[in-house]
């Protein structure tokens, strides 16, 4: 146990939270979700007196929702207890990746990370040919006209596709907000910020979408001094999913990641 020494300077402390993976609803046991996440990032900025709290970010989006949620709670959690948040991109941290690191007051990057991608994408597939082929025949009963509306059974209706567009359109403006209200006067006057594009580390820079080229370590000396401990913040698998319990969850899960991340060319 280690003993508080009085007039003894203890070194600052930064606790450096891991957000890698694709962003997904809870139940997801691969995925980054408001949920898992919550309990681990409330330790973090509430054990002792972090001088700072370091995200490390390595995502290529998924769910806006969740994305907010735990963006959100480290805005809350960095105003309540008044604690500077620091982002770090490793690969990627675009779509909803990106959206967590607007939870930080500075975002520093590497010179090949991918950053930006702010928009919003929805994508399926239409099995009504395939049905049809092997004379599978459809039934579906509603009350309420648009109760089966984006069917992928049923061929796309131009109505359909007009309502959601709007709804992605709708999501893309909350994007857009989030990014405006956290970045500020960083942002250049660009319009392509906002068309969901991407660039690497110094173009990102150059957009005000980041604040520089840094890495954790050397970045937290620079601020911190020499001695500044840092002290990790992992997510913990489960302990049946551990011994194999949930493996086909989990591959299946890893395939659609492995596809969200090659989207940037990784």
């Amino acid at each position: 146990m280690k003993r508080w020494i009085p007039f003894v300077k203890t070194p600052p402390v930064v606790p450096v939270i891991a957000l890698r993976g694709t962003i997904a609803m809870a139940g997801r046991t691969v995925s980054l979700n408001d949920s898992g996440l919550g309990p681990m990032i409330e330790r973090a900025f509430k054990r002792g007196k972090p001088a700072a709290v370091a995200l490390v970010i390595n995502s290529p989006g998924g769910s806006p929702v969740q994305s907010s949620l735990i963006a959100a709670r480290i805005r809350r959690l960095a105003d309540e207890k008044k604690i500077p948040v620091y982002a770090f991109v490793e690969d990627v941290a675009a779509s909803g990746g990106y959206w967590l690191a607007t939870a930080a007051d500075e975002i520093w990057v590497d010179p090949s990370s991918v950053v930006g991608s702010i928009g919003v994408i929805s994508s399926g597939f239409g099995f009504q040919d395939l049905i049809d082929k092997y004379g599978v025949e459809r039934r579906v009963h509603t009350a309420g006209k648009s109760k089966s509306t984006l069917d992928p059974f049923k061929p796309e209706k131009a109505a359909d596709v007009k309502m959601l567009n709007k709804l992605l359109t709708q999501m893309h403006e909350t994007f857009i907000g989030q990014v405006k209200d956290r970045r500020g006067s960083k942002l250049v006057d660009d319009p392509k910020l906002f068309s969901g594009e991407f660039w690497l580390g110094q173009a990102s820079v150059d957009l005000g979408l980041s604040d520089g080229i840094g890495h954790l370590v050397p970045k937290m000396k620079e601020r911190f001094g020499d001695d500044v401990r840092f002290i990790p913040y992992n997510r913990k698998r489960p302990f049946l999913q551990r011994f194999g319990v949930q493996v086909v969850e989990e591959t299946l899960a890893g395939i659609e990641e492995r596809a969200q991340f090659a989207r940037f060319g990784l």
